[in-house]
């Protein structure tokens, strides 16, 4: 009987108010950031652009020790430089000179990104955490209701006009139809390993997740390897050890 009471409690839509108003902090931080990354690109490149992503990285590590209070030891503060640093070799650009010739808006734009990326990414696993007896899939129910009434509102603002003239899914392709899924399943994925993980594996996934789309590419797109992605792709191999032999004693 309490076995079933406790299933039943982790998958009910139904909660209390408590449990539901700490959403939308973690839906309103994602949406401001999202709507960044679009109006970065007025000041950064492409290639530009993931290196400064590499800021996440930092910005995550030191609120995940400031807000959760769980330490990082000093190998594992190492290994994050490194991972930093392989990230961003791997990246560069060896036919180009000015990859990291940012203005100071699109500086200020990136830390900013970074800042928000890394509350928001933290925030999260704090309240998916708070209930671990709450089913995942409910959590991520009622953060994604609060990003639709957000994301609903950003379109009545910037985009109503459009909207109202040409319809909601003018433009629409199956390229797009199959990128909304692929972001759909990513945020699913990512939730989980808030859920069971934390946001260090996360960061660590995300970065393995560039090599290993650079290596597809090979096949799909005809990507040729440069030697700066080899030895950005050791470092980062070298900062995955260091941070799995760095793990502070429980």
């Amino acid at each position: 009987m309490s076995r079933y009471f406790v299933s039943y409690y982790s998958t009910r839509l139904s909660t209390t108010m408590d449990e539901v108003i700490v959403y939308p902090i973690p839906a309103a931080l994602y949406l401001i950031k999202n709507l960044l990354q679009y109006y970065i690109f007025a000041y950064v490149d492409a290639p530009g652009y993931q290196i400064l992503k590499n800021l996440n990285t930092v910005s995550t590590g030191v609120l995940y020790q400031l807000i959760l209070k769980k330490k990082l030891s000093q190998i594992q503060w190492a290994a994050f430089i490194l991972l930093c640093a392989g990230c961003t070799t791997a990246q560069l650009n060896p036919s180009s000179d000015h990859v990291l010739q940012t203005p100071l808006q699109g500086w200020i734009m990136a830390i900013i990104m970074a800042l928000l990326s890394g509350f928001a990414g933290v925030y999260t696993e704090a309240i998916m955490k708070k209930r671990p007896s709450r089913n995942v899939n409910v959590q991520n129910f009622w953060l994604y209701v609060f990003g639709m009434v957000f994301n609903a509102v950003a379109i009545l603002i910037q985009d109503f006009d459009a909207v109202m003239n040409k319809g909601f899914f003018h433009g629409y392709s199956l390229i797009t139809t199959l990128m909304i899924l692929n972001h759909a399943l990513s945020g699913i994925a990512v939730s989980m390993v808030m859920k069971y993980a934390d946001n260090i594996v996360k960061v660590y996934s995300t970065s393995v997740a560039m090599l290993l789309t650079a290596v597809v590419s090979i096949f799909l797109f005809g990507f040729h390897l440069s030697l700066a992605f080899f030895l950005g792709t050791v470092v980062v191999s070298v900062s995955i050890y260091l941070h799995y032999m760095g793990k502070p004693p429980k």
